[in-house]
Protein backbone atom coordinates (compact mmCIF):
# COMPACT_ATOMS: atom_id res chain seq x y z
CA UNK A 1 0.00 0.00 0.00
CA UNK A 2 2.62 2.42 0.53
CA UNK A 3 4.02 2.08 -2.34
CA UNK A 4 0.84 2.80 -4.34
CA UNK A 5 0.35 6.20 -1.82
CA UNK A 6 3.86 7.11 -2.52
CA UNK A 7 3.90 7.35 -6.29
CA UNK A 8 0.19 9.13 -6.49
CA UNK A 9 1.55 11.42 -3.90
CA UNK A 10 4.75 12.09 -6.20
CA UNK A 11 2.69 11.94 -9.59
CA UNK A 12 0.33 14.78 -8.38
CA UNK A 13 3.83 16.74 -7.87
CA UNK A 14 5.42 16.24 -10.76
CA UNK A 15 2.57 15.48 -13.18
CA UNK A 16 4.51 15.26 -16.89
CA UNK A 17 5.53 12.68 -19.14
CA UNK A 18 10.12 13.48 -18.78
CA UNK A 19 9.29 12.87 -14.68
CA UNK A 20 7.00 10.04 -15.43
CA UNK A 21 9.30 8.21 -18.13
CA UNK A 22 12.05 8.45 -15.56
CA UNK A 23 9.95 6.89 -12.47
CA UNK A 24 8.20 4.03 -14.97
CA UNK A 25 9.60 1.77 -12.57
CA UNK A 26 7.91 3.09 -9.75
CA UNK A 27 4.25 3.53 -11.60
CA UNK A 28 4.49 -0.38 -12.45
CA UNK A 29 5.36 -1.91 -8.84
CA UNK A 30 2.31 0.58 -8.17
CA UNK A 31 0.04 -0.64 -10.56
CA UNK A 32 1.29 -3.85 -10.24
CA UNK A 33 -0.22 -3.95 -6.27
CA UNK A 34 -3.09 -1.77 -6.92
CA UNK A 35 -4.13 -4.52 -9.54
CA UNK A 36 -3.39 -7.21 -6.94
CA UNK A 37 -5.14 -5.78 -4.25
CA UNK A 38 -8.21 -4.64 -6.92
CA UNK A 39 -8.32 -8.84 -7.85
CA UNK A 40 -8.73 -9.47 -4.00
CA UNK A 41 -11.78 -7.26 -4.02
CA UNK A 42 -13.49 -7.73 -7.12
CA UNK A 43 -13.14 -11.69 -6.19
CA UNK A 44 -14.39 -10.97 -2.71
CA UNK A 45 -17.45 -9.07 -3.90
CA UNK A 46 -18.30 -11.86 -6.28
CA UNK A 47 -18.72 -13.93 -3.58
CA UNK A 48 -21.68 -12.29 -1.54
CA UNK A 49 -23.32 -10.23 -5.06
CA UNK A 50 -23.70 -13.30 -7.54
CA UNK A 51 -24.56 -10.20 -10.47
CA UNK A 52 -20.85 -9.25 -10.36
CA UNK A 53 -19.98 -13.09 -11.05
CA UNK A 54 -17.54 -13.57 -14.35
CA UNK A 55 -16.05 -9.88 -14.45
CA UNK A 56 -11.97 -9.86 -14.76
CA UNK A 57 -9.85 -6.60 -14.17
CA UNK A 58 -9.84 -5.19 -16.84
CA UNK A 59 -13.80 -5.33 -16.56
CA UNK A 60 -13.19 -3.15 -13.38
CA UNK A 61 -10.73 -0.64 -13.26
CA UNK A 62 -9.23 2.06 -15.50
CA UNK A 63 -6.03 3.42 -17.77
CA UNK A 64 -3.97 5.80 -15.75
CA UNK A 65 -3.19 7.87 -18.26
CA UNK A 66 -6.13 10.94 -18.86
CA UNK A 67 -7.37 11.91 -21.84
CA UNK A 68 -6.57 15.17 -23.02
CA UNK A 69 -8.02 15.68 -26.14
CA UNK A 70 -10.79 17.97 -25.77
CA UNK A 71 -9.79 19.16 -21.95
CA UNK A 72 -8.16 22.40 -20.90
CA UNK A 73 -6.06 20.14 -18.37
CA UNK A 74 -3.74 18.67 -20.19
CA UNK A 75 -1.83 17.07 -16.75
CA UNK A 76 -1.21 13.18 -18.52
CA UNK A 77 -1.64 11.54 -16.01
CA UNK A 78 -4.47 10.43 -13.09
CA UNK A 79 -3.52 11.42 -9.09
CA UNK A 80 -5.64 7.75 -8.34
CA UNK A 81 -6.36 4.80 -8.82
CA UNK A 82 -10.04 3.41 -8.30
CA UNK A 83 -11.38 -0.27 -8.89
CA UNK A 84 -15.59 -0.48 -9.64
CA UNK A 85 -17.11 -4.03 -9.55
CA UNK A 86 -20.22 -4.16 -11.26
CA UNK A 87 -22.71 -6.26 -13.54
CA UNK A 88 -21.71 -6.52 -17.19
CA UNK A 89 -18.48 -4.18 -16.26
CA UNK A 90 -17.35 -0.65 -15.50
CA UNK A 91 -19.01 0.55 -18.99
CA UNK A 92 -22.53 -0.73 -18.16
CA UNK A 93 -24.02 2.05 -16.32
CA UNK A 94 -25.51 -0.18 -14.08
CA UNK A 95 -24.71 0.50 -9.71
CA UNK A 96 -21.86 -1.50 -7.91
CA UNK A 97 -19.40 -1.16 -5.94
CA UNK A 98 -16.10 1.03 -5.96
CA UNK A 99 -12.86 1.35 -4.17
CA UNK A 100 -10.97 4.41 -4.63
CA UNK A 101 -7.02 5.78 -3.64
CA UNK A 102 -5.96 9.28 -4.67
CA UNK A 103 -3.23 11.28 -4.10
CA UNK A 104 -3.36 13.50 -0.27
CA UNK A 105 -3.53 16.99 -1.76
CA UNK A 106 -5.60 15.89 -4.95
CA UNK A 107 -9.04 17.32 -5.86
CA UNK A 108 -10.46 14.48 -8.01
CA UNK A 109 -12.68 13.37 -5.21
CA UNK A 110 -10.68 14.89 -2.20
CA UNK A 111 -10.06 11.60 -0.41
CA UNK A 112 -10.13 7.74 -0.38
CA UNK A 113 -13.13 6.23 -0.28
CA UNK A 114 -15.73 3.22 -0.85
CA UNK A 115 -18.92 3.82 -2.35
CA UNK A 116 -21.70 1.77 -4.01
CA UNK A 117 -24.34 3.52 -6.58
CA UNK A 118 -24.21 5.04 -9.74
CA UNK A 119 -23.09 8.14 -10.90
CA UNK A 120 -25.20 10.22 -12.99
CA UNK A 121 -27.92 7.55 -14.42
CA UNK A 122 -29.19 9.00 -17.73
CA UNK A 123 -32.94 10.72 -17.84
CA UNK A 124 -34.39 7.22 -18.32
CA UNK A 125 -32.55 5.73 -15.91
CA UNK A 126 -33.37 8.24 -12.92
CA UNK A 127 -37.15 8.49 -13.84
CA UNK A 128 -37.40 4.76 -13.66
CA UNK A 129 -35.73 4.86 -10.33
CA UNK A 130 -37.87 8.05 -9.50
CA UNK A 131 -41.25 5.93 -10.18
CA UNK A 132 -40.51 3.44 -8.22
CA UNK A 133 -39.78 5.10 -5.32
CA UNK A 134 -43.35 7.10 -5.57
CA UNK A 135 -44.91 3.54 -5.62
CA UNK A 136 -42.54 1.78 -3.41
CA UNK A 137 -40.21 3.51 -1.91
CA UNK A 138 -39.93 1.58 1.61
CA UNK A 139 -37.24 -1.12 0.36
CA UNK A 140 -34.78 1.54 -0.80
CA UNK A 141 -35.19 2.92 2.48
CA UNK A 142 -34.44 0.04 4.50
CA UNK A 143 -31.35 -0.61 2.12
CA UNK A 144 -29.74 2.99 2.84
CA UNK A 145 -30.73 2.12 6.72
CA UNK A 146 -29.00 -1.32 6.39
CA UNK A 147 -25.75 0.07 5.21
CA UNK A 148 -24.19 1.49 8.46
CA UNK A 149 -21.04 3.55 8.25
CA UNK A 150 -22.68 4.76 4.47
CA UNK A 151 -24.25 8.20 4.00
CA UNK A 152 -26.40 8.79 0.76
CA UNK A 153 -24.50 11.45 -1.10
CA UNK A 154 -26.85 14.35 -1.83
CA UNK A 155 -24.46 16.75 -3.17
CA UNK A 156 -25.42 17.30 -6.68
CA UNK A 157 -29.16 15.99 -5.28
CA UNK A 158 -31.80 19.25 -7.12
CA UNK A 159 -32.88 22.04 -4.36
CA UNK A 160 -36.58 21.31 -5.28
CA UNK A 161 -38.90 18.08 -5.79
CA UNK A 162 -38.88 17.57 -9.55
CA UNK A 163 -41.93 18.44 -11.23
CA UNK A 164 -44.35 15.27 -11.51
CA UNK A 165 -43.57 13.79 -7.84
CA UNK A 166 -45.56 15.00 -5.24
CA UNK A 167 -43.84 17.15 -2.70
CA UNK A 168 -45.84 15.35 0.46
CA UNK A 169 -44.41 11.96 -0.51
CA UNK A 170 -42.98 10.25 2.40
CA UNK A 171 -39.65 9.69 0.40
CA UNK A 172 -39.83 13.04 -1.48
CA UNK A 173 -36.44 14.48 -0.19
CA UNK A 174 -35.05 10.89 -2.61
CA UNK A 175 -36.93 12.42 -6.11
CA UNK A 176 -34.26 15.62 -5.62
CA UNK A 177 -31.31 13.10 -5.81
CA UNK A 178 -29.47 12.90 -9.59
CA UNK A 179 -26.74 10.47 -8.23
CA UNK A 180 -27.66 7.52 -6.51
CA UNK A 181 -24.23 6.78 -4.31
CA UNK A 182 -23.71 5.28 -0.66
CA UNK A 183 -20.03 6.96 0.30
CA UNK A 184 -17.49 6.20 2.94
CA UNK A 185 -14.73 8.13 3.64
CA UNK A 186 -11.41 5.49 4.10
CA UNK A 187 -9.19 7.40 7.19
CA UNK A 188 -5.36 6.90 6.81
CA UNK A 189 -5.55 4.59 9.90
CA UNK A 190 -7.27 1.70 7.34
CA UNK A 191 -4.88 1.72 4.67
CA UNK A 192 -2.33 0.06 6.64
CA UNK A 193 -4.56 -2.54 8.51
CA UNK A 194 -3.03 -6.03 7.10
CA UNK A 195 -6.55 -6.73 7.06
CA UNK A 196 -8.17 -4.51 4.46
CA UNK A 197 -9.54 -6.09 1.85
CA UNK A 198 -11.70 -7.93 4.89
CA UNK A 199 -12.82 -4.74 6.10
CA UNK A 200 -14.12 -3.24 2.82
CA UNK A 201 -15.71 -6.24 1.65
CA UNK A 202 -17.44 -6.53 4.90
CA UNK A 203 -18.27 -2.66 4.36
CA UNK A 204 -19.44 -3.01 0.51
CA UNK A 205 -21.70 -6.07 1.79
CA UNK A 206 -23.88 -4.15 3.88
CA UNK A 207 -24.74 -1.97 0.41
CA UNK A 208 -25.76 -5.14 -1.28
CA UNK A 209 -29.53 -4.29 -0.99
CA UNK A 210 -29.15 -1.08 -2.22
CA UNK A 211 -26.88 -2.06 -5.38
CA UNK A 212 -29.45 -4.18 -6.04
CA UNK A 213 -32.53 -2.72 -5.83
CA UNK A 214 -30.88 0.27 -7.94
CA UNK A 215 -30.14 -2.46 -10.64
CA UNK A 216 -33.25 -4.72 -10.23
CA UNK A 217 -35.12 -1.18 -10.84
CA UNK A 218 -33.78 0.38 -13.66
CA UNK A 219 -33.41 -2.93 -15.41
CA UNK A 220 -37.00 -3.53 -14.78
CA UNK A 221 -36.78 -6.67 -13.04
Amino acid sequence: MEEILTFLDDVLHNNNRPWFQEHKKQYQTAQANFNALAEQIIAGVQKFDDNCKGLTLKDCTYRFYRDTRFSPDKRPYKTHFGVFVCPEGKKSMLSGYYFHLEAKESEYLGHNMLCTGMYMPDTAMLKTIRDEILFNGEPLVEAIAKAKGFDLDTSHAMKRVPNGYPKDHPQAELFKQRDWLLVQDLPDTRLSDPHLVDWVLSEFEKTKDFCQWLNRTVKGE
